[in-house]
């Protein structure tokens, strides 16, 4: 059983299709495994066992009957602590939602959950999502699957724990600025993006909502496609004959190369080189309209996020971590008029760029410039957590200021990822090349 904890996601599907594994049995191993591991508390918020317990028989009682939902009907699964759960505390990661308990589960889970996934419990989260380093003074920080002393990323950063600690089959996240991407390239992980409005928001807890997105962090390219799938009730991407030949890349100089650190950067030009070895033609671009989307974030994101939680925060602004507290206030600084003129100027930024990579498979960038930072030099610098903070999302965040459908893979360099950003709502298209670029990087 402790092998099935390291399969994909898709490979046990297959497993309990052939009657090789019993869903009640693999979701005990994985019970089992979460509530004797050492670090449990650091990644789970709240587990979920009888929940997990129920599902899984309901799905072992379909598997032998063969009315199996789909391919990942029976496998476990993890959800970051924003998505709301029946009758199971969802507090964000935030002690200002402390003892809130929803009445149904959010959307997405309850279409996962009629596909046949099993909810094994809440992970732990940046507070309030506003964070892409995973730390989190006021509730627990997860661990990097590399280094125990260094965040995993944020902020889904017990989403990735969990599975690069073999505590789920996948987890599932949200992305904002690049909370799926960053712990899932932090922790060699495969993370998907998807395009702002096209998975359901319904009984998520909101951060940006014209940014806000839900994803997975997956063990394979596979696993992703098939958890989106069911995140949307929808026809999981077909992988099959996925190639390298005759894709066009474009690796993306402006911004994204930018203070690049010596491990992540030569971990990317290995990825790109064997990319282009394995059929694919690759071309460098810049697109001068990504640093001036860039100089708008301020204006788009905090004044979104601290218009929808300012009345909360200053009615208990002390139970806030204070550097959280202090970006989200900073959304006091702009006004109605400054939010307005900058989504006109992003609108206008993310047309150049869309006419700068018209016909290319995907853009090509670093997830992340920096690797994992030391947990306890955040909680002592301020200076550092701020740095650290902005590079750790700064590459991320293009691909949610362009809109777009945004996929990282592992290189092979520990905690060093490479992103492939595709077009606005072509997640399917993207799958099908990060498919073949993951059989090049493995």
């Amino acid at each position: 059983m402790d092998d099935w904890l390291k399969m994909t996601a898709s490979d046990l599907g297959r497993g309990i299709a052939a009657g090789e594994i019993d869903p009640f049995e693999l979701a005990q191993a994985y019970l089992d495994a979460i509530d004797t591991h050492p670090l449990r508390d650091r990644i789970y918020a709240r587990v979920t066992h009888d929940r997990a317990l129920v599902e899984a028989k309901a799905a072992a009682e379909r598997a032998k009957v063969g009315r199996r939902l789909s391919l990942l009907d029976g496998v476990p699964i993890s959800w970051k602590d924003l998505f709301d759960t029946a009758d199971v505390g969802t507090e964000a990661g935030s002690a200002l939602l402390k003892g809130r308990v929803p009445d149904t589960d959010a959307l997405v889970l309850q279409n996962a959950t009629a596909a046949g996934s099993v909810c094994l419990g809440k992970t732990h989260m940046s507070e309030l999502a506003f964070s892409g380093l995973g730390y989190n003074p006021i509730t627990a920080t997860p661990p990097c699957v590399h280094d125990e002393a260094a965040v995993p990323g944020g902020s889904s950063s017990g989403a990735g724990a969990s599975v690069a600690f073999n505590l789920a089959a996948c987890g599932i996240g949200s992305d904002t600025g690049g909370s799926v991407r960053i712990p899932s390239a932090w922790n060699d992980l495969v993370g998907l993006k998807t395009t702002s409005g096209r998975v359901s928001l319904e009984g998520v807890v909101p951060l940006c909502l014209r940014f806000d997105t839900v994803g997975p962090l997956a063990r394979s390219v596979e696993d992703a496609a098939q958890m989106l799938a069911m995140l949307e009730g929808g026809v999981p991407a077909d992988l099959r004959g996925a190639s390298l030949t005759g894709r066009r890349f474009a690796v993306l100089k402006t911004v994204a190369l930018n203070d690049l650190r010596d491990v992540p950067g030569q971990a990317f030009d290995d990825a790109v080189r064997r990319l282009e070895a394995a059929g694919a033609s690759i071309d460098t671009i810049e697109v001068p309209e990504v640093e001036q989307a860039m100089a708008l974030t301020g204006a788009l994101y905090t004044a979104e996020a601290y218009g929808l939680w300012r009345d909360v925060i200053e009615a208990n602004p002390d139970a806030m971590f204070s550097e959280i507290r202090e970006r989200f206030q900073a959304g006091r600084n702009f006004s109605g008029p400054d939010y307005v003129a900058a989504w006109a100027a992003l609108e206008s930024c993310r047309a150049a760029w869309d006419a700068a990579v018209a016909g290319y498979d995907a853009v090509l960038a670093p997830t992340s410039p920096i690797l994992p930072p030391n947990l306890s030099r955040l909680e002592s610098d301020h200076d550092y957590y701020v740095t650290e903070n902005l590079l750790a999302l700064r590459n991320t965040r293009i691909g949610n200021l362009m809109g777009l459908s945004a996929l990282t893979l592992p290189t092979g360099t520990p905690s060093c990822g490479i992103m492939l950003m595709g077009l606005p709502d072509c997640e399917e298209a993207l799958l099908r090349v990060g498919a073949a670029a993951e059989a090049a990087l493995t």
